[in-house]
């Protein structure tokens, strides 16, 4: 038989009448003969509730050190409630349902706890329920050390989870979501944006790491990696008085080959957690820029764009690179305790810029592409401050203020639009 993975997101579960449209979709690829594994989120707005309550009786209360392992504990609980919740209700659908916890997969992670990146996933446990005709339900998002201590894979981790146990179990997985697929660009931005059919791992890699939300960047990494076939589907369709699903809806996530209409730019995407810092006056020595960034490595702080000019002084230069928000004042600590050894004059930071990127697999064998991203920001007066580019897309630093006028300019020039 045909085995799946379904996935249900926060918002698919985040009450007991959309657990009991999952349980219908779910009840529905039963009914197509296919062995279900189901993989869910909390409740929307759960684990916001659950981190809350940590941050008032742990670590940040008492000024002490935070005790990640036993915050997994109290933030994994909530994918445990949802998990019974869906089997329960599948039970009394008559369907054999049965939940799964995290350690009893068992799926193994290392001991980053909040943060744990998965090391396997055991099969035989859903095997067994599969193989007797019944639906396996696991929370995702969690996972357990060699040791036997819970742990969390980060936020937007359910995704991750779903598509770990599709490899481990070899099979595609649907992640229901409160889309209807990928979009060439946010829809509430550009009301003509057009839904893919198809997009390949590397173009969705690309969205997902540059401001797209319908996937965590990494269960797509994990998804190319094993090749695992990933769906994005709507989770408010309902099945028909057949119990029946729409045929052929949503987007798929695979590889390029795949993919007949070739395209040269497939989206559009907007990032606002952007945040730019600026050494002044850094000396022009040859290891000054490695002593900038070794220093943010080895404090877990990402940068992605860089730019290096020429300062008014002598013998010294400008050094711009990006973060996230969340770790620019982070960034802009390190580097000030550190001005004397760095060498740099004045440093400066800016949180109202955006980044917008250009994606799309035909870019690595059509030129032209962008000269037509400068030349519509330029029609619409808008400057940018930093670039950067791989083989299939362009990112564009900009003030925060004209993000999405340049979304919406970008899209036109490309031709984005549903017909």
């Amino acid at each position: 038989m045909t085995r799946l993975v379904m996935k249900f997101g926060g918002t698919s579960m985040a009450d007991l009448e959309r657990i009991r449209r999952a349980a219908r979709i779910v009840a529905a690829e039963v009914k197509a003969g296919k062995q279900v594994a189901v993989v869910v989120s909390a409740m929307a707005g759960k684990t916001n509730e659950l981190v809350a309550w940590t941050d008032g009786v742990g670590a940040a209360a008492a000024g002490l050190p935070l005790s990640d392992d036993e915050y997994d504990v109290v933030v994994a609980s909530g994918e445990q409630v949802t998990a019974g919740l869906l089997a329960l209700t599948l039970r009394n659908m008559g369907l054999n349902a049965e939940s799964v916890m995290g350690w009893q997969v068992p799926i193994t992670t290392d001991e980053a706890h909040a943060r744990a990146r998965i090391e396997s996933v055991g099969s035989e446990r859903l095997d067994e329920i599969l193989g007797a005709g019944g639906v396996a339900v696991v929370p995702g998002f969690q996972g357990v050390t060699p040791g036997g201590r819970i742990t969390t894979l980060g936020r937007g981790g359910s995704d991750t989870s779903a598509v770990a146990v599709a490899a481990a179990l070899d099979c595609p997985c649907d992640i229901y979501t409160d889309v209807d697929g990928v979009y060439t660009t946010d829809p509430r931005i550009v009301p003509k944006a057009r839904k893919l059919g198809r997009v390949s791992y590397e173009e969705m890699l690309e969205m997902a790491s540059l401001g797209a939300k319908v996937l965590q960047t990494r269960s797509v990494e994990l998804a190319m990696a094993k090749r695992v076939p990933v769906r994005v589907l709507s989770s408010f369709v309902e099945p028909d008085d057949n119990g029946n699903l729409p045929a052929e809806a949503g987007t798929l996530i695979c590889d390029e080959e795949e993919i007949v209409e070739k395209r040269i730019v497939s989206g559009v995407t907007m990032s606002r957690d952007e945040a730019r810092i600026t050494l002044l006056g850094l000396s022009d020595r040859t290891d000054a820029p490695a002593d900038v960034f070794t220093r943010l490595a080895e404090a877990n702080v990402n940068v992605d764009m860089i730019v290096q000019s020429q300062a008014r002084s002598e013998g010294a230069v400008n050094l711009t690179f990006t973060t996230g928000r969340r770790d620019a004042q982070r960034a802009a600590d390190l580097m000030q305790a550190a001005q004397k050894e760095i060498q740099f004059e004045e440093i400066r930071i800016d949180a109202d810029v955006a980044k917008v990127s250009v994606i799309g697999v035909g870019m690595r064998s059509h030129a032209g592409v962008a000269q037509t991203m400068f030349k519509a920001l330029a029609d619409k007066g808008i400057k940018f401050q930093a670039i950067s580019t791989s083989e299939i897309k362009i990112s564009v630093l900009i003030e925060d203020a004209y993000a999405e006028l340049a979304v919406r300019a970008l899209h036109s020039a490309y031709g984005l639009e549903a017909v």
